[in-house]
């Protein structure tokens, strides 16, 4: 498939989406929550239809989704050698690193002011219980990675970022610094890449990141839809998680071998939960085979989003609008963000509802209105939305 076939209508990759009607509505929610092919469908049905045939007997069939599952997160992680756990949402894995670390011997963790509400709102509470917690500025964000160094000591048990920050999504360089003054230090460092995982290429070994966990999941630009998450950590990692599910010792489970000290498993399980819905796995293999079967790569999903950013630039610029109502950031260049359009205004709320009125699904954090296109939307789709915005914003 060549990119071009993506931009003309109808989109090529369209017809895969006819349960959520991508051809026919303008879903800009695209860095937010994707449509899921229609293949997610079958794996979702596939599920019930296991477990109605093989009932406890499943979970062999449960468990082989989930290592399809771990296969396609190390393909868009550059093919690491780590282990990876999974969970339903990226704050479980979050809690669950956090309980691993020396706190009470290092207690304190350095982060940024521009992190998503899973690590903010977790680290924020651990403020209130004497942990010091360090925020740097996420702006300007070239320099986010030196200021995060500058920041680490000895008594820092980890450094918490994003590859990708969610409200404007301005792209952080250099965490391989980073990670090289962690391990000077003694401390760990967990990169948040929610923001850059199949909408950007992300690859642990040219960024120097081979000893970072790494957190992501599949709600945004995976597609694979809600419960599928991950937390993926070096291969040598040898901590105890505090908060630990039953899941970690099953094989000392299924051999007796319980012993008065808590026992961990091996490779992923060491971070592993307990009993979970499975459904999402099977609806999320299904995902990561369609997309293999068409290459939609990292790469190839890249050039797509960058021409799509690339376009939505250029019409916006084109309305002329009155910077004081709304404005775009002309700071960072379009090949230094993510997979969305972040457009400033005081009305950002305003703009959103009047766009939805108008049919275009677009979401905003505070006065930023994120409009974020996806790979099954067309040229003509993206224009006709500019056309929307440009009209909502003439009544205001």
């Amino acid at each position: 498939m060549e990119p071009e076939q993506l931009y003309r209508s109808p989109n090529a990759l369209a017809r895969y989406y006819s349960g959520f009607r991508v051809h026919e509505r303008l879903l800009l929610t695209g860095h937010s929550h994707q449509a899921w092919p229609d293949c997610g469908f079958d794996g979702q049905r596939q599920a019930w239809s296991d477990a109605a045939e093989f009932v406890d007997d499943k979970w062999r069939r449960a468990f082989d989704k989930a290592d399809r599952v771990r296969r396609g997160y190390a393909r868009l992680l550059g093919g690491d050698n780590g282990f990876i756990a999974l969970a339903s949402n990226t704050h479980d894995l979050v809690v669950r690193f956090l309980s691993a670390l020396p706190l009470h011997e290092r207690p304190r963790i350095v982060t940024t002011d521009g992190e998503y509400h899973s690590i903010r709102r977790q680290i924020d509470r651990l403020a209130e219980e004497k942990i010091e917690v360090v925020k740097v500025a996420a702006h300007p964000v070239s320099t986010v990675a030196e200021r995060l160094a500058g920041a680490v000591d000895t008594r820092t048990s980890a450094v918490m970022v994003s590859s990708v920050f969610y409200q404007n999504g301005h792209r952080v360089s250099h965490l391989g610094d980073v990670l090289d003054a962690c391990l000077k230090a003694g401390a760990e460092l967990l990169v948040d890449a929610y923001h850059s995982l199949n909408v950007m290429p992300f690859s642990l070994e040219r960024q120097r990141l081979e000893r970072a966990f790494v957190i992501g999941g599949g709600y945004k630009y995976c597609q694979l839809g809600e419960g599928n998450c991950f937390l993926r950590f070096p291969s040598d990692c040898r901590m105890r998680p505090l908060v630990t599910g039953w899941f970690s010792e099953f094989e000392a489970l299924a051999h007796a071998k319980i012993s008065d000290r808590v026992v961990y498993g091996q490779g992923e399980d060491l971070f592993a939960g307990s009993t979970y819905d499975p459904t999402s796995h099977y609806r999320a293999a299904a995902v990561f085979d369609f997309f293999e079967k068409y290459n939609l790569t990292p790469g190839f999903l890249r050039e797509v989003s960058q021409h799509q950013i690339g376009l939505l630039v250029e019409l916006f610029d084109q309305l002329d609008a009155d910077p004081s109502v709304i404005t775009r950031d002309r700071v960072v260049e379009i090949s230094d963000v993510g997979g969305f359009l972040a457009l400033y205004s005081p009305h950002a709320d305003s703009v959103h509802r009047l766009l939805r009125e108008r049919g275009v699904f677009t979401d905003y954090r505070a006065q930023i209105l994120r409009i974020g296109p996806a790979p099954y939307l067309s040229d003509s789709q993206l224009t006709e939305v500019m056309t929307k915005l440009g009209q909502t914003i003439n009544t205001l």
